[in-house]
């Protein structure tokens, strides 16, 4: 499981109460206080949306909402940040299938070999990399 790190939802939750003061300034206190519990409420969510949850299981792979059967999954590799850093910019294919959080810099590349399915690879972030790797080359 990969989560928001504190220091990006802290930020986040600033940018929310300048914008809270900035409607109290303008409005006032009532509309200043909606704002606060609506940010509140909003920062909660990101924090939980952006959560990247990575689970196999004997069937399959699971990645954030997308799930592949083990059956199609080729070579898994581990990939160090400046090979994520290419693989997710300048040297990424188009038809891959990319799930990142760019507060995480390593990750595995797994090949796919899926006849029906034009994507090539998955690219995972990780903070595991190689220990994911292992597991799916079992």
């Amino acid at each position: 499981m990969i989560r928001a790190p504190f220091w990006l939802i802290a930020f986040i939750y600033f940018l929310f109460l300048s914008l809270v003061v900035a409607v109290w300034a303008a409005i006032g206190n009532q509309p200043a206080f909606i704002t606060w519990v609506v940010s509140t409420v909003l920062i909660v969510l990101i924090a939980l949306k952006s959560t990247l949850v990575i689970e196999i299981d004997e069937n399959e792979l699971r990645a954030g909402p997308a799930h592949i059967e083990l059956k199609y999954l080729g070579q898994a590799t581990a990939v160090d940040s400046k090979e994520m850093g290419r693989l997710r910019t300048r040297d990424a294919d188009p038809a891959s299938f990319l799930i990142f959080r760019f507060w995480r810099s390593t990750g595995v590349k797994v090949e796919i070999n899926d006849p029906r399915d034009q994507t090539p690879y998955w690219l995972i972030t990780s903070k595991r990399n190689k220990e994911l790797t292992e597991i799916l080359k079992r």
